[in-house]
């Protein structure tokens, strides 16, 4: 697939899915207190934090993942395949690369899930955007 084929308009709206995704999965309401526990963060170490380098550089890495996703789908993929595609690499690449690491470092299996879940989704409904784009 060359460039001009690409869609930026459905990239975009993958990146801002996939960022909004994670303001819901690692939010309170959901694993916030299980991943900060599993990362060995606390509250304060977040506010300590820059958020326009947080926020800005995640979702920078989220438009080069959609932008890559996009690639590989190529124009017009069948809604089934980009599903299908979508949760394939994030559940056979993204987190099985994720489990070696954790592995070696001996990180929590607990931190593991929660991470590999949000990619897997992450990939999943990008994937789902990019299928249902016209």
């Amino acid at each position: 697939m060359d460039l001009s084929q690409l869609d930026f308009v459905a990239v975009l709206l993958a990146a801002m899915s996939s960022f909004m995704l994670g303001g819901v999965w690692y939010s309170p309401w959901l694993f916030q207190r299980a991943w900060l526990e599993g990362c060995g963060l606390t509250e304060l170490d977040l506010k300590a934090t820059n958020p326009k380098w947080v926020f800005g550089g995640g979702f920078v890495l989220s438009l080069f993942i959609a932008f890559g996703l996009s690639l590989f789908l190529g124009p017009h993929p069948h809604l089934g395949v980009a599903v299908g595609v979508g949760f394939a690499v994030g559940l056979c690449w993204v987190s099985s690369a994720l489990g070696m690491s954790y592995i070696y470092e001996q990180r929590p299996l607990k931190l593991f899930l929660i991470n590999s879940g949000y990619h897997i989704l992450q990939f999943t409904l990008m994937g789902l955007i990019f299928g249902l784009w016209p």
